[in-house]
């Protein structure tokens, strides 16, 4: 029995017999985390329009000054609490958060309480994402997150799957509120597989996780600036940042315009979630780890930004909702199949401390931060332009040059890192990719 339920695993995403049991719990982690994130990112969004497409660059400029002042609590608790207590705890905060929002939204007028819950879910995301990326840097090492990240990232988007689902069935018949109840249980059952983690992994990787120093924010900025690797992931995620704002205010304005009802928005961005996660999962089950280990680094960082030139292109010929849709699915399954397992396996080659700290500013102040740059970016093009479709021409040397740092963080990690499968270095599958 044991050799038949194997086999499979060796067959399709090169799992060993040790690996299989903290990969599924990996797995069923981020699947409860999604699922509780994308229960509540359709209402997000239609909360974003309600306040006023015009007003949007003030949400994500909130969300930034929210970020700044998280960062360095998170760090204080780095330095008070064992990571071990402290990674789980966290998760339960955020829980009793999604409860309090339950309780409040009978409470205040739902103007105010929308943006407040769209600064919330963006700082939210943001923080446990980050958080659980780098709790799997501690537990697989590089050659284990260029074989593993993708079937583990899978079970984020089958819960990003499963999460509108649930809403699209549920928010008719039990409201908005109740919604947030589901969310909550989600959190909490995350939290318990992040306990069965930590017993599965007992030995080196615990020690080194209660080994840690804690942080300022400052020393996070510090730490990126002195590794030439982390300085150009963050030159990586302010491009990133910026392309993902740019496509998000046309998205706004786009839908805005061609949709009166709330009703239909939020159709539409259910719609959208439910395509790219659903192509998501199809590429991180099956392609994601042929594709990092046979084209490299370089080859994963390089192939978004390259479709973000072609969408922005085609959006500047045509603002039509059919086009903007398939640029979304392409866009968005792509960073999350093939981008981001391959963003989060260069943190498996910096120290522990570089881990949580710098990566956590990257992640989280630094991320927020080029979203609240861009958004004001975009809102002076549009008062000086006021075209769409010229802005999203002015966009593509913007991606240009994130395919080009990309393909910048591919060669300095190739000469970091060497490729365990026997012969080929990463160096040389960064020469190729490139």
């Amino acid at each position: 029995m044991k050799i038949f339920r194997m086999d499979p695993l060796k067959l399709f995403f090169n799992v060993t017999d040790k690996e299989w049991k903290p990969v599924a719990y990996s797995f069923l982690y981020f699947f409860c985390l999604m699922s509780s994130y994308f229960i509540l990112r359709p209402v997000r969004d239609e909360m974003g329009i309600q306040a006023g497409v015009e007003n949007m660059q003030w949400l994500f400029t909130g969300t930034f000054v929210v970020m700044l002042l998280v960062v360095p609590v998170f760090g204080y608790l780095l330095k008070k609490v064992k990571r071990t207590l402290l990674i789980p705890g966290i998760y339960i905060f955020f829980s009793l958060n999604i409860l309090l929002f339950y309780v409040s939204f009978s409470w205040f007028e739902i103007s105010f309480m929308s943006s407040v819950f769209f600064i919330w879910l963006s700082v939210f995301n943001l923080f446990v994402i980050s958080i659980f990326w780098s709790f799997n840097s501690d537990m697989f090492n590089s050659e284990q997150a260029k074989r593993l990240y993708g079937p583990i990232a899978a079970g984020g988007s089958s819960g990003a799957i499963v999460g509108p689902i649930i809403t699209s069935f549920l928010v008719g018949r039990i409201g908005i509120s109740s919604l947030l109840l589901i969310s909550a249980g989600l959190l909490v059952m995350a939290t318990l597989f992040i306990m069965l983690l930590l017993k599965n992994n007992q030995g080196d990787n615990i020690r080194r996780l209660n080994q840690q120093e804690g942080t300022s924010i400052w020393s996070g900025i510090k730490m990126m600036f002195q590794s030439p690797l982390l300085k150009q992931i963050g030159v990586f995620i302010l491009l990133y940042t910026t392309i993902s704002t740019f496509l998000y205010f046309e998205q706004a304005h786009i839908i805005s315009d061609a949709y009166s009802s709330s009703s239909d928005r939020t159709q539409f961005f259910g719609t959208r979630d439910l395509l790219v996660n659903s192509f998501t999962l199809i590429f991180q089950f099956f392609l994601t780890e042929k594709i990092i280990r046979n084209w490299g680094i370089a080859f994963c960082l390089m192939v978004v930004p390259f479709v973000a030139a072609i969408g922005f292109f085609g959006l500047g010929l045509s603002q039509s909702v059919y086009l903007l849709l398939a640029v979304q699915v392409a866009y968005r399954s792509l960073s999350f199949a093939v981008q981001r397992p391959a963003r989060e396996v260069l943190f498996t080659s910096v120290s522990v401390d570089e881990r949580y700290k710098s990566k956590n500013f990257i992640d989280t102040a630094l991320y927020r931060g080029g979203d609240a740059i861009s958004g004001w970016l975009f809102a002076g093009l549009s008062a000086v332009i006021s075209s769409l479709q010229i802005i999203a021409f002015v966009t593509i040397p913007i991606a240009i040059g994130w395919m080009l740092s990309g393909r910048r963080i591919g060669k300095i990690f190739g000469q970091k890192t060497i490729n365990y499968y026997g012969t080929i270095e990463e160096s040389s599958l960064s020469k190729k990719s490139a």
